[in-house]
């Protein structure tokens, strides 16, 4: 880590000095660029070149008899520049010219002299012009040369006595610059590497699942909140995994148990047949009977437990036919009260005679409501009763199964619909394999439905788990109804 923390350090200060040279290069060619411009011919040159030509180009012109005539080295210097030429007089009266532009005129007042001079160009032209004044055998001429370019000459007034060494000065002043700039960059490369390092230690500590969430400030607030964010959520996993690894394991436990106890018996009847030969008829029936029972019941554990899982991995086909769902539970409710088992209890149906046609696969909402409704007699007592209700809201099919009976305790209504989840009661035995409403839930998602469970035990609380939002059908409902699952399905279109 300290190496790591030494290569930020220097990776930091790199970019620094890259920075900086960088800012450096582009203001020097910003600067170059500035004092230079481009001859006609091509070539660079000084942004005062103008200027200085101007004033040494006195020597190109000759006065022969008291006339002014242009040198043929002049002559050409201005030909290759392709610059223009005038020469005035005292007065301003233009003596000689060659090549001037067409905005030059042939005499010029002295106010006019001083715009050219204090603007650098003719007026109506935005190229430059510059002049410069020599005497000759006392007499004073104005040399003025019109450039293809244009140059502006800025002045800036300086305090003389401050600036007076300012050469001087300046370096030192931009190496002072450049060492604390340096200074401050480097103590920020350390605070940033402490940053950094303690980043990577929480999250080793995340991993470790040793982090003790931090509040950060500054630049990387955000990276901080994240990061307690993300502690937070590998927590909750962990504890869900956990939940989870302990319910397989209790439901491993309670489902060896009860594949162990039909097998008792058979095994029982079997040895019995064994050692004492085929009984007398009665007792035979009777060993029959049990064996039965008990297969059954091991029949019906291995098809929940093969159902979940076709029902976790969508790998359950489904057959839809249009029906009448109102006909299909009535029908159902009197299949299981035709039940010996269950002859003697009561199923209460709730609805218009109005039909309500609805696509879904009959054998598996067979399964679903009647593990419903014997869900409500196994776990409620002798006088339990169920009430069912199918109604039509907002083109949403709403089943409800209510009863009377002992209601949910909170502790098992947030994981009723759990695969392996056996609700406790009391410290009765729980009945059934605790996938009885977990195939309920997949058949409903399956069908594009969702379920919810609305509970009020001893009258006191209220509960709700399933889909968010879902609301009960409470209309003509009985009033002493303590459970209530809710399937919601919306009514579709099928061919």
């Amino acid at each position: 880590m300290k190496k790591s923390g030494y290569r930020t350090i220097f990776h930091i200060y790199l970019i620094f000095l890259l920075g900086l040279l960088g800012a450096f290069l582009a203001s020097a060619c910003f600067f170059f660029l500035l004092i230079t411009f481009r001859k006609p011919d091509g070539s660079l040159a000084k942004s005062d070149w103008p200027k200085l030509m101007t004033e040494s180009f006195r020597e190109e012109i000759l006065f022969l008899d008291g006339k002014p005539q242009l040198s043929q080295t002049g002559r050409e210097l201005l030909r290759m520049e392709k610059t223009g030429l005038q020469l005035l007089d005292a007065s301003g009266r233009e003596l000689l010219s060659w090549q001037k532009p067409e905005e030059a005129q042939t005499g010029y007042s002295a106010a006019q002299l001083l715009r050219i001079v204090s603007s650098g160009h003719l007026e109506g032209r935005q190229e430059s012009s510059f002049a410069a004044v020599f005497t000759k055998d006392g007499q004073e001429y104005t040399c003025l040369l019109h450039f293809p370019v244009k140059i502006s000459e800025n002045t800036m007034y300086l305090n003389g006595e401050r600036f007076s060494g300012g050469k001087n000065v300046l370096l030192p002043i931009a190496a002072v610059l450049l060492v604390l700039i340096s200074f401050f960059a480097i103590l920020y490369g350390f605070r940033l590497t402490r940053t950094v390092k303690q980043l990577v230690i929480s999250v080793d500590e995340i991993a470790g699942r040793c982090y003790l969430p931090v509040r950060s400030t500054g630049a990387f607030r955000d990276l901080g909140e994240s990061l307690n964010r993300l502690d937070a959520e590998l927590r909750e996993g962990d504890q869900l995994r956990r939940d989870t690894d302990r319910m397989r394991e209790e439901w491993i436990t309670n489902i060896t148990h009860d594949l162990k106890t039909p097998l008792s018996p058979i095994r029982g009847y079997a040895e019995l047949l064994l050692e004492n030969g085929v009984p007398e008829e009665g007792s035979c029936r009777q060993y029959a009977a049990v064996i039965l029972k008990n297969t059954a019941y091991m029949e019906t554990l291995i098809d929940d437990l093969k159902l979940t899982y076709q029902l976790d991995n969508r790998m359950l086909p489904i057959h839809r036919s249009r029906q009448d769902i109102v006909r299909f539970l009535k029908e159902l409710a009197i299949d299981i009260l035709n039940t010996p088992e269950y002859e003697n209890r009561t199923i209460h149906f709730l609805s218009d005679d109005a039909p309500i046609l609805f696509p879904f696969d009959p054998t598996l909402l067979t399964r679903a409501f009647r593990n419903l409704i014997i869900n409500a007699f196994v776990h409620g007592n002798e006088n339990t009763e169920v009430t069912i209700l199918a109604a039509v809201t907002d083109s949403v099919l709403q089943i409800a199964v209510a009863d009377n009976g002992r209601g949910i305790p909170p502790e098992d209504a947030a994981h009723l619909f759990d695969r392996y989840y056996r609700g406790q009661d009391t410290g009765r035995k729980p009945e059934g394999t605790g996938l009885g409403l977990a195939i309920v839930k997949g058949i409903a998602e399956l069908h594009g439905g969702s379920i919810s469970v609305f509970s009020l035990q001893h009258q006191t609380s209220r509960l709700l788990y399933g889909s968010p939002g879902a609301k009960p059908v409470l209309l003509n409902i009985p009033a002493d109804s303590r459970t209530l699952f809710q399937i919601d399905f919306p009514l579709i279109k099928v061919n």
